[in-house]
């Protein structure tokens, strides 16, 4: 009777999992299966449209002059901080996109560009720690009623900085009170074309700012994933906040002209010199 008991438990448990399983149809969602491509340069959009606080143009423009005398300005990516939201969506590397029925992941093998997206019907919890991706959460719609979902509509919060829009310090406000909205679907006349439209609330701009990014689905339904590392061969040194390059043959060198050496109070005079 024992034998007969446990054997019962099991068999009620093995239903209960494949009547979980069997919950999620797959069907009723977008094919979103392989490797997604950006279309265009991972820039966000011409930094003259930008709807900027004077305050926070201020701060674009000392980027611009600091970028042009060889400095980084507020584009931490350099020493290979995560980019954020929603600059991950600029899509430095190609990514791939898995559904589940409680969760939508972007997998992006690019820094820390890889995005959780949480469609389980939570509501936003009271206390969030902040990161670069930020906390996502996320719904499936169908909007054309034909019994699908076509859209999946997402809203992030609780960023942290220092996060830019691109490589040309495009910057977010110091509060780091962004809230992202985004729509992505599938182009209903081409499959293998995805859009995310993402709109900004920052309290660097005067408005939301809206841009929409295209990807295109690569032709190989078995794509292969090549690793992205960059830490390795990264020549930049962050020294009391001064960005250095480190040279080809070992020797700390000034990114910019004019630069002042950092503070070498724990290292011993060295007689030898470069060569020139």
């Amino acid at each position: 009777m024992l034998r007969g008991s446990i054997g019962l438990c099991a068999l009620i448990a093995l239903v209960g999992t494949l009547g979980t399983a069997q919950a999620f149809d797959e069907s009723k969602y977008p094919d979103l299966k392989g490797q997604w491509n950006r279309t265009t340069a991972p820039r966000w959009e011409s930094a003259k449209n930008a709807p900027l606080t004077p305050e926070y143009r201020a701060v674009f423009e000392a980027n611009v002059k600091d970028q042009a005398e060889g400095g980084q300005g507020d584009t931490p990516t350099f020493t290979c901080l995560s980019p954020g939201m929603p600059r991950v969506m600029n899509a430095y590397e190609p990514f791939e996109i898995v559904v589940t029925p409680q969760s939508t992941h972007i997998l992006m093998d690019h820094i820390h560009d890889s995005r959780r997206i949480l469609t389980d019907g939570r509501d936003w919890p009271a206390d969030i720690d902040p990161s670069f991706a930020g906390y996502s959460i996320g719904k499936w719609l169908d909007e054309d009623g034909d019994g699908r979902y076509d859209v999946l509509v997402v809203e992030t919060r609780a960023l942290r900085g220092p996060r830019s829009y691109d490589s040309t310090g495009i910057p977010f406000h110091k509060d780091n009170q962004t809230i992202i909205k985004e729509r992505l679907w599938l182009d209903k006349a081409n499959s293998n074309t995805l859009y995310d439209e993402i709109t900004v609330i920052d309290n660097a701009l005067t408005r939301p700012w809206t841009t929409t990014k295209k990807y295109v689905r690569g032709p190989n339904r078995k794509p292969v994933w090549s690793e992205s590392v960059c830490a390795e061969g990264n020549q930049h040194v962050v020294i009391e906040d001064e960005p250095y390059m480190l040279s080809s043959d070992g020797y700390l060198m000034p990114s910019k002209k004019g630069q002042k050496p950092p503070d070498l109070t724990y290292f011993k005079t060295r007689n030898k010199q470069p060569a020139e």
